[in-house]
């Protein structure tokens, strides 16, 4: 499995800050209210990052040897799945809290500071899962393997001499 590139988590939050801000500009339009996330969502951003790096840690100390025995793959692989979807998600929610706030203070009505203390909430705990599921995604990666040759490499094509 390939690791989680920035180039991937920048897009997703460029494209859900363009769809947080239109969100909130088609909903003052149609005159409802602008959208504010709960103030709970922060916290189980962050319960969501601790459960990733606590899932993440065993598989960790079985790589560096620091446990006896072996860890299940398929436990390694579920803590991989989930750091992976969480560097997602926080991308996703970092970008959409953005778009949201930039759009409340774009407005020339002044915000009120209850608003866009939940929007910088929402993009700080976002921007934490994000650390933190990309610190886990490293704990579940594999070192290199010197049997292991890369396909590219000359001597990967060449037959063992007898």
């Amino acid at each position: 499995m390939k690791r989680t590139s920035a180039t991937v988590l920048i897009s997703l939050a460029l494209v859900s800050g363009a769809a947080g801000y239109l969100t909130d500009h088609l909903l003052t339009v149609t005159g409802h209210a602008t959208f504010t996330p709960s103030g709970f969502l922060p916290v189980l951003l962050l319960l969501l990052a601790a459960a990733a790096l606590a899932l993440a840690w065993p598989v960790r100390r079985s790589v560096r040897g620091l446990t006896p025995g072996r860890i299940d793959p398929f436990r390694a692989l579920r803590a991989a799945t989930l750091a992976r979807a969480s560097s997602l998600l926080g991308a996703i929610m970092a970008g959409g809290g953005a778009g949201l706030g930039v759009f409340l203070l774009s407005r020339p009505v002044e915000p009120q500071v209850g608003s866009i203390m939940a929007m910088v909430a929402l993009v700080a705990s976002s921007l934490v899962l994000v650390a933190a599921a990309l610190v886990a995604e490293q704990f579940c990666t594999l070192p290199k393997d010197p049997d292991d040759r890369q396909p590219d490499d000359p001597a990967a094509g060449a037959e063992p001499r007898n």
